[in-house]
């Protein structure tokens, strides 16, 4: 499917804007980790999906320790609207590398996912953005509603949709407003410390692992979202043993 001159359907996922946010690396990881390994589902989504990967958005400030701002004292994530290539260097080549892929008649970009992590909630759950079009709205919810199936630290009911002033300048409001309606846009939040299993008292730690599970599960969830499932190789049944 991805031969040359073949529309490119693209998967862009940017991570760790914010440093302190230390659990956002370890989902990236499991996602590019599954996505290059030689899993079944991951060499159906390698032949029919472009992903495009930033791991870490703010290198400096992580370098520095910084929890929110980068070397410079910016929150990044509310400067996508006009970053400065001096001052925002790494939001400036991301957003010059989308727009230039928005541009491309042969590619689709279907999906920007900017993973966080959130101080105060459980679980992990999204942010989404509201549109007009109430058909657009529907089919928004799509991809949190399958991920929420995948993954049993994933929260449905957590995942809101707003439009809210004060998150303007965050990757996941612009490009919702720069990109076509086949494009969805979400910040992908996950817990600081833990998720909830069956009742209230069952919180379970997040551990790195976990966090990488969680990032498995986000690209498995594209294999449902495309409808590939029956592209995938099934091991062969082992031959029954006679006595």
């Amino acid at each position: 499917n991805l031969r040359p001159g073949a529309e490119q359907k693209v998967v862009f996922i940017t991570a760790r804007v914010h440093p302190g946010e230390t659990p956002s690396s370890f989902v990236c990881q499991g996602i590019i980790d599954f996505l290059v390994s030689q899993h079944p589902i991951a060499k159906v989504l390698r032949d029919h999906l472009v992903f495009k990967i930033a791991p870490m958005l703010n290198p400096d400030g992580v370098y520095l320790g910084n929890y929110r701002c980068s070397l410079m004292g910016f929150d990044l994530n509310r400067h996508w609207a006009n970053p400065s290539p001096w001052a925002h260097p790494t939001l400036h080549g991301v957003k010059q590398l989308i727009i230039e892929m928005y541009n491309n008649p042969k590619i689709n970009l279907e999906f920007y996912i900017d993973i966080h992590a959130h101080s105060t909630m459980m679980n992990g759950f999204m942010y989404g953005n509201i549109f007009e079009d109430e058909e657009r709205f529907q089919r928004q919810a799509v991809f949190p509603k399958l991920l929420c199936q995948n993954a049993e630290d994933f929260s449905y009911s957590s995942t809101s949709f707003n439009r809210d002033a004060v998150k303007a300048g965050t990757g996941r409001r612009f490009l919702g407003g720069l990109l076509n309606d086949t494009s969805y846009c979400y910040t992908l939040e996950v817990s600081f410390y833990s998720y909830i299993l069956g009742g209230p008292t069952s919180a379970v730690p997040y551990t790195e692992e976990a966090y990488m599970k969680l990032g498995r599960n986000v690209a498995r969830t594209f294999l449902d979202y495309y409808r590939l499932n029956s592209l995938v190789e099934r091991p062969l049944a082992p031959t029954p043993k006679t006595r």
